[in-house]
């Protein structure tokens, strides 16, 4: 079990990292649409390769960020009954979830979803619309963010057989970190003090 947990915690900060990066794909779809806008209505041209671009990177960040949002515990959850249960029983609910819900169904999608990006790849198929983009690298998105899923999946499974044991703490429990603007005032408030602390 320390060697699967050991593996889970791998998991767990590969999509830590991919969650905190995708963050920029809404900024850059963001600024594209803004730039689209201007230009459409300040020169009157447009093209859909720009609005093309703004789906392709909104869909890359919705489907990367899946196995982030599950390691947040941030992905619709039903617990009207469950909550009312016992921790363990919660727990069992989780495990049977991901064994036999969230596991057949990003291996159902990762088995047509790869043969589906592998044949948009050889056939370099590309938009219908005029000055439309390829679409290969936007199919990638589907084997690739399911396979993130899947991943947490078993992390989260691990996670949650290893507190049935009585090796880890409750994984269900959210751990508070501080906001940005949190840490900044933090940060203005440890100078301040360093600042006051000193010989004048």
């Amino acid at each position: 079990m320390h060697a699967l947990l050991r593996l889970s915690k791998g998991i767990d900060w590969l999509n830590h990292q991919i969650g905190k990066y995708v963050l920029w794909l809404i900024l850059a779809s963001t600024v594209i649409s803004g730039a689209n806008a201007v230009v459409r209505k300040v020169f009157n041209y447009s093209s859909n390769a720009f609005l093309e671009v703004q789906w392709y990177l909104f869909a890359a960040a919705f489907m990367l960020a899946a196995g982030y949002t599950l390691l947040q515990g941030e992905h619709v959850k039903v617990d009207v009954i469950s909550s009312r249960l016992s921790k363990r029983a919660q727990i069992w609910i989780d495990i049977f979830g991901f064994a036999f819900f969230l596991t057949p169904v990003c291996l159902t999608v990762l088995w047509y979803g790869v043969p589906f990006f592998l044949q948009g790849y050889h056939s370099n198929e590309t938009s219908g619309n005029a000055g439309g983009l390829i679409r290969w690298p936007v199919y990638a998105m589907i084997p690739l963010g399911f396979a993130l899923l899947l991943l947490q999946g078993g992390s989260e499974l691990i996670k949650r057989l290893a507190f049935l044991q009585g090796l880890i703490d409750d994984p269900t429990i959210k751990k508070i970190e501080k906001t940005p603007e949190e840490e900044l005032a933090e940060a203005i408030r440890r100078q301040a003090e360093a600042l006051s602390s000193q010989p004048h």
